[in-house]
Formats: structure tokens, sequence, C-alpha cells
């Protein structure tokens, strides 16, 4: 089916990306320009891998509230932009700043993200719940990534518990 295609063809994968509401959360994309933003400050190898090698145009992502009083999803976003370097590895007042990292061999890189749609917040616990999620790599036993791919059959399952 069309449905599961992305913008260049390839079959359209889904994510889940968490962000503390208290550095960039669902509600701030109202002020961001054309509700988009950079997926910056991500140290973690293998997040940064999912966003430099696996991430295409269109893809889809559950924006997860993380490291708040509760935690869950919040909204889903769209990759609008392929992964270009973090620029925040540049600049030595961010907290993000890698002083191992140049502009000629930059280290970490951020896709760019917008808004589809806030929806209501479905809290951790209530993923919990359903047996059917179980084997969601969020609710694995340590999981502390800030990026993980979601199963097309969890996301369609997710989705309609919005």
């Amino acid at each position: 089916s069309d449905e599961n295609r992305g913008l260049e063809g390839s079959v359209m994968r889904y994510w889940l990306m968490k962000s503390e509401p208290s550095e960039f959360g669902i509600d701030d994309f109202a002020g961001a320009p054309e509700k988009k933003t950079s997926w910056f400050g991500v140290r973690n190898y293998l997040a940064r891998n999912f966003m430099r090698d696996q991430m295409q145009l269109g893809d889809q992502a559950f924006f997860y509230h993380s490291s708040c009083e509760v935690p869950g999803i919040a909204g889903i976003v769209e990759i609008c932009k392929l992964a270009h370097p973090d620029v925040t590895q540049f600049d030595p007042k961010s907290k993000y700043y890698d002083p191992k990292a140049t502009p000629e061999k930059p280290r970490w890189f951020n896709v760019d993200v917008k808004l589809v749609k806030k929806t209501r917040l479905l809290p951790l616990s209530e993923l919990r719940e359903h047996k059917k999620l179980a084997g969601m790599q969020l609710l694995q036993r340590g999981n502390r990534l800030s990026i993980t791919p979601v199963d097309p059959a969890d996301w369609k399952f997710i989705t309609g518990l919005l």
C-alpha cells in the first residue's frame, strides 16, 4: 500500500523521539518558525546514527515528553530535512559543545522535524498497560535512548489510542 511509502518511494519508517519539555516541548512548536525545529543536542552514537543513516524525508515520529512529571507521547512530527551537522557541537557556550568536533569533521548530526499534530498526552503508564506493546523499545528495562525505531504495527496501534 502507498500509505507506507516515503517521498522517495522508499518504505516509510516510524520513530519515537524524546525531548524534555523544559528544553523543548510540544507547545514550543507554536512559536517555532513554520512549526519546525532542528533535533539538536543528541549525544548518543546510536541515536545519532538513526538520524544520520536511517531517517528519510516523510518518516514520522512520536514526539515524546521525557524527564518530566508525566512522561508520554504528546504529538506526531515528520522528518522534513535530512541529517546535517548539529551546530551546537561547535558553540563553546552551548551545553552540547564538543571540543573534538570541527566543521570539517563534525561528530554530531541532527534532522529537522515539523509538527504534524499535537495529540492528547498518552502517558508511559498507559502504554505499559497494553500487552501488544510489550516488545516496544521504549518499554524495555534500561532503555535510555532518546531516539528509537517504532514497529509499524505498534505505530498503528498507538495512533489508534491517540
